[in-house]
């Protein structure tokens, strides 16, 4: 998509796949710990951007003027992203907004990662960023900008609503040197973007460029077009290590049938049941760390 992007601090990162400034690369496993230094390092709590409204609309009011509103441009725009999204503006005669147009739909049979892991049956594509945002509406995240499938000319891609006034991870740790106002808050917000890039196995698990952050200090996440890769196991069972009460409690709430109703469209039947295995195994998970040290240190609302 289109923003400065980001994600956690630490190692590296796949290149962008879509969005605007893509930079450094991080292992997200190290997260807490960075933004922990950061704060000792620093102590700052200023405002990361000029103070604006993140979305110009949310839920359905969003999803129905993607879908609607009269394409006023499509352009590209200066992003390193390797799936060259383009820059829509879109206008219902009340409100002009701007969102990301992508219609990557590509398969890979071999991807080597810059981190040197090598990924077979890589499939990168548009309806992947549908998937992912229905599956956030499913868990109750909000960390995915709202996106639809939409027709624009002649191709048809996922339409996502662009956020506003946001700056990478990179951005803030390295040139800003800022230091979040509240880092519990900030730590818990982490956690939940790494449990949901292992639920959808997202193959840019390392791009700090897909994770921005907006001027209250929320962290989006975006460009998950490499995402829902078919394996059943998790990436990276090491990382996942605090768990939200909420969301343990929407995954246990989920099922399978309204899993498939809402991703079914967007994804392949083996991409379904390594999304549900990933998620059965991501429970257990949960259980087997609280068993091991208990609830205080391992849950948080």
């Amino acid at each position: 998509m289109r923003r400065l992007c980001i994600l956690l601090v630490g190692t590296a990162f796949l290149g962008c796949t879509s969005h605007q400034l893509s930079s450094a690369v991080v292992d997200a496993q190290l997260a807490t710990d960075s933004a922990l230094k950061a704060v000792e390092k620093t102590g700052q709590a200023e405002q990361p951007v000029a103070r604006e409204t993140a979305l110009a609309l949310t839920g359905e009011a969003a999803e129905d003027f993607m879908k609607t509103a009269e394409i006023i441009s499509l352009e590209n725009y200066d992003t390193k992203g390797i799936t060259k999204p383009r820059k829509a503006t879109l206008t219902d005669g009340n409100l002009t907004a701007t969102a990301v147009f992508k219609t990557v739909d590509e398969f890979h049979t071999k991807v080597k990662l810059t981190t040197g892991r090598t990924i077979f049956k890589l499939r990168d594509n548009y309806k992947h960023e549908i998937a992912a945002y229905e599956l956030d509406k499913l868990l109750g995240l909000g960390i995915v900008p709202p996106t639809v499938e939409r027709k624009i000319r002649r191709d048809t891609g996922s339409l996502s609503l662009w956020i506003n006034g946001t700056m990478t991870e990179w951005h803030r740790k390295k040139v800003k040197k800022l230091s979040p106002p509240d880092i519990e808050v900030w730590n818990n917000q982490m956690f939940n973007v790494r449990l949901f890039m292992q639920l959808t196995w997202d193959a840019d698990y390392n791009n700090i460029s897909n994770l921005l952050i907006d001027a209250d200090w929320n962290i989006w996440k975006i460009d998950s077009s490499r995402a829902f890769q078919s394996t059943k196991k998790l990436r990276r069972e090491g990382s996942l290590i605090r768990f939200s009460r909420p969301i343990l409690q929407a995954l246990k709430d989920l099922t399978r049938e309204e899993m498939d109703e809402k991703l079914g469209p967007w994804l392949t039947k083996d991409q379904m049941e390594g999304l549900w295995a990933r998620r059965t195994r991501i429970l257990e998970l949960a259980q087997e760390r609280v068993e091991e040290r208990g609830e205080a240190a391992v849950l948080y609302d």
